[in-house]
């Protein structure tokens, strides 16, 4: 399913970086999803303007559609690329699911889990025959009378931030895509110990894959602000305060609360100068080219095992200088092996 060895790929930032990055080496592309870019347009656009990679939403909002919609938008994708396509699933933030969507979302791991099942029920479909799941969550009793189904086996990845989900992701999906906030010691002690665990219980064989965005900004003529917009994008994330477990396990309760006030004031300078270099460190690769080469080096299996998402920084940052450190960060795949 996923070849063996680290592998390096882009967050998406259009075809013309796409075309690019294919040809240095990038070996997978995804997206995430926002008010302003919705996970299966953009999956196609993906699909359309690649060759060889990976590509899939990376993450898509779980809970937003029915296990129909994100299954029959991998399966309309897998017609262009098949074998190609990924899906990765997220819980998406309580208040989001109920204020934005409008739909429930309580008891997220276990609908999740069962979401997964749902999906699955929907891709491995065969041709003339009933698709059957009847889990907690979600039930499907489909006759498809046309003959346009026929198995996929495409993974399903999970965003999974917490060792709930990621045991979640261990018992029912392929494995997870990793925040842009994980460190060394969240994988180590938090994500990779649960994913075991879960597939464990669920006797899984094999290794589940490991993929995960690694926030990067590379940039030789401005390298300060590269480093700025990396701190910024840390603080952004950090504004959550569902990520305080996290915030706890390092310690940086202090700068987290300072990032919170300067939000709170719409400070985004300050949001920024709160971030302090160890957590830099820990987090991000930004900087000179050189800068980048090292952090990458330094930080091994604090990134994910098999797939490497360099994701330039969102907040704060157009879409011009996104593009840009896109293709900055390609210089980093000539002294990137692992």
């Amino acid at each position: 399913m996923i070849a063996p060895g680290r592998q390096y790929g882009l967050s998406w930032r259009g075809a013309d970086v796409a075309r690019t990055a294919e040809a240095a080496g990038i070996t997978a592309f995804c997206s995430g999803e926002f008010v302003d870019h919705e996970a299966y347009s953009t999956l196609a656009e993906m699909v359309l303007h690649t060759q060889r990679a990976q590509v899939g939403p990376g993450i898509a909002y779980a809970f937003a559609r029915t296990p129909y919609a994100h299954a029959a938008g991998i399966r309309g994708a897998w017609k262009h690329a098949p074998g190609r396509v990924f899906l990765g699933l997220g819980s998406g933030a309580y208040k989001i699911n109920r204020d934005w969507f409008g739909v429930a979302a309580d008891r997220p791991v276990a609908r999740m889990a069962d979401l997964v099942g749902a999906v699955r029920a929907w891709l491995h479909a065969e041709n003339g025959q009933r698709v059957r799941y009847d889990g907690k969550f979600y039930r499907v009793d489909a006759v498809v009378g046309a003959p346009v189904l026929g198995r996929i086996d495409a993974p399903i990845l999970l965003g999974a931030f917490n060792k709930l989900m990621a045991a979640a992701a261990g018992r029912a999906a392929d494995g997870v895509i990793g925040h842009g906030l994980f460190t060394r010691t969240w994988w180590e002690d938090v994500i990779r110990p649960a994913l075991a665990k879960g597939a464990a219980q669920a006797e899984h064989e094999g290794m589940l894959a490991e993929h995960g965005w690694v926030i990067t900004a590379i940039d030789d003529d401005n390298p300060e602000r590269a480093v700025m917009d990396a701190r910024r994008m840390i603080a952004f994330y950090l504004t959550v305060k569902t990520y305080d477990p996290y915030v706890e396990h390092h310690g940086w309760t202090a700068q987290t609360a300072a990032i919170r006030q300067a939000f709170a004031e719409r400070d985004f300078d300050a949001m920024g100068r709160a971030v302090t270099d160890d957590m830099l460190e820990a987090i991000a690769v930004c900087g000179t080219t050189a800068d980048g080469r090292a952090a990458l080096a330094r930080r091994g299996d604090s990134l994910p095992r098999d797939v490497a998402y360099l994701a330039p920084p969102s907040f704060m940052v157009s879409e011009r200088r996104g593009q840009r450190y896109a293709l900055a960060s390609l210089a980093l795949l000539e002294d990137s092996t692992s």
